[in-house]
C-alpha cells in the first residue's frame, strides 16, 4: 500500500491569495467526502480594535510568492498529516470589520487530526506567508503590520 504522504500535493484542493471575498463554506464543500468523519473550519475575521485602539478598516498586501508560500504551508500539513484534505484561501486588498481574511477547512476521518491540522495549518499560514497588513484606526492613525512571526 502507497505511503499516504506521498501524495500529499494530491490532497492539496485550493490554496490561493485572492483579491474576491473568501468562503469557508467553499472551502468546506471542496474537502468534504464520504470517508470524511471531520471537517474543522477556520475563518480569520477582521475585528474592529487591536492592542486598545479602535480599527474601522485593514489592507492586505502580498508578495508575488504568497500563493507558493501558502501551498508549500498546506503541502507540509499534508506531510504531517497524512490522512487529511486542504482547502485553504487568504485574502489580499482593502477588506471591512467582520470580512473573512483567512478561510480554510481540513477533512479527516477522525475529529484529532482534522483539528491538529487546521490548528497547524492557521498558525503555519500566520508564520511563513508572505502578506503585511495596514490598519486605518478610528483616531486616523494608520500601521503596517507584517503577518510572519
Amino acid at each position: 500500500m502507497a505511503d499516504p504522504r506521498e501524495n500529499a500535493e494530491s490532497r492539496i484542493l485550493l490554496a490561493r491569495v485572492m483579491l474576491d471575498e473568501l468562503s469557508v463554506a467553499h472551502c468546506a464543500d471542496l474537502v468534504s467526502s464520504a470517508s470524511a468523519g471531520a471537517v474543522v473550519t477556520f475563518e480569520g475575521v477582521v475585528r474592529d480594535h487591536d492592542d486598545g485602539r479602535g480599527v474601522e478598516a485593514l489592507e492586505y498586501e502580498a508578495h508575488p510568492s504568497a500563493t507558493a508560500v501558502l501551498r508549500e504551508v498546506a503541502v507540509e500539513i499534508a506531510h504531517e498529516h497524512p490522512a487529511v484534505a486542504i482547502a485553504v484561501e487568504h485574502r489580499s486588498g482593502p477588506l471591512g470589520i467582520g470580512d473573512v481574511a483567512l478561510a480554510c477547512a481540513v477533512a479527516s476521518a477522525h475529529r484529532a487530526e482534522a483539528f491538529a491540522a487546521c490548528g497547524a495549518l492557521v498558525d503555519r499560514v500566520k508564520e511563513r506567508v508572505p502578506i503585511w497588513k495596514k490598519q486605518d484606526f478610528t483616531d486616523g492613525s494608520t500601521e503596517w503590520v507584517a503577518s510572519l512571526s
